[in-house]
Parts: C-alpha cells; sequence; structure tokens
C-alpha cells in the first residue's frame, strides 16, 4: 500500500489526497506534524531523494529560521534541521513502495 506523507493544513497535501481518492488508489496517510518524523524514515526517504531536493527552502519554517541556520548548509545540517522540524520537508511525499513522488501538481499521480 502507498503512503501519502502530508501536513494537514497544506493545500497540496489536500488537492493529492483527493487526487488519489479519485483513481481510487489504495493509500494510508502519515501526517509529519502529528505523527512525526524519524531518524530512520528521513534515511528511507534520502535514500530515494537528494537531500537538497527534499527540504523545501520555500516553506515558512524555513523563512523563519535564523540566518546562521541557513549559512552554508550541507546534507548533514539539512538532516537534522528536518528532524527537528519536519515541516522543512517538501510535501506531499507519496512513497510507492518503489519510489518517492515529491510534491504535487495536477496529473501528477495520472500514471499510478
Amino acid at each position: 500500500m502507498m503512503t501519502l506523507f502530508v501536513i494537514k493544513s497544506c493545500d497540496t497535501c489536500r488537492r493529492a489526497r483527493k487526487a488519489l481518492e479519485a483513481r481510487g488508489l489504495p493509500f494510508q496517510t502519515h501526517d509529519l506534524r502529528d505523527d512525526g518524523l524519524s531518524a530512520p524514515l528521513l534515511e528511507h526517504f534520502l535514500e530515494r531523494v537528494p537531500v537538497m531536493t527534499l527540504l523545501n527552502k520555500r516553506s515558512t519554517t524555513w523563512r523563519n529560521l535564523d540566518e546562521v541556520d541557513k549559512t552554508d548548509i550541507d546534507a548533514n545540517r539539512a538532516r537534522a534541521l528536518m528532524l527537528a522540524q519536519p515541516t522543512l520537508l517538501k510535501r506531499p511525499l507519496l512513497d510507492t513502495g518503489e519510489d518517492i513522488l515529491v510534491g504535487y501538481r495536477d496529473g501528477h499521480y495520472d500514471t499510478l
């Protein structure tokens, strides 16, 4: 079964969930804010998605970080920041079992 990793208040996550439901695809959801983000789960994502692709630099969480946290960020620092604040991950993340699809745009799930 696929897992859709979301933040419930995110409009893009809602659209992704509705797209999966409209196609009748079975999936479960995991709210990154409510259910959390463990180190093993983050590493599972990072086995398939580069760390800097996963880091959401357009988020409010990113904009609210101290400049020191954002300066000269490397992969290890990005991991630590995402573990501390899971809302720094791009979302939604759809784990198909074989791949992780990052983000959602209309038509993104048409091939599932």
